[in-house]
């Protein structure tokens, strides 16, 4: 796949416990990027952060969280992001999804002789 130009970047901040069907919801909202075909997703574990609720999620020891924050981040075409919306939809019940036009200067992949 050849991505270059500009593009649209969705964030998804969640929670690291947030579930979906007995499965983190990152690593689904990762597995459907995946199967429809979007250029790339990665999952980034914060170290601390709030949301909606004000509650403070911190990796600090005096008040180590088990929820710390995490944020979904997926690049490609605004016609691929804008159709894969409504599965964020189906699979967000708290957070954040935000979308910002981007601009892809460099997006290469492994070749096999890298592996």
């Amino acid at each position: 796949m050849r991505l270059s130009g500009t593009a649209l970047r969705v964030t998804i901040f969640i929670g690291e416990n947030d579930i979906w069907h007995h499965k983190p919801v990152y690593s689904e909202i990762v597995h459907r990027a995946h199967k429809a075909g979007l250029a790339g997703a990665s999952v980034f574990r914060g170290i601390e952060g709030y949301g909606a609720s004000s509650l403070i999620h911190t990796t600090r020891l005096l008040s180590l969280s088990e929820d710390l924050p995490v944020a979904v981040v997926i690049v490609d075409d605004e016609e691929r992001i804008r159709a894969f919306l409504p599965q964020l939809d189906e699979l967000v019940s708290e957070g954040l999804v935000i979308l910002d036009d981007c601009e892809v200067i460099r997006y290469v992949g492994r070749t096999q002789a890298d592996t």
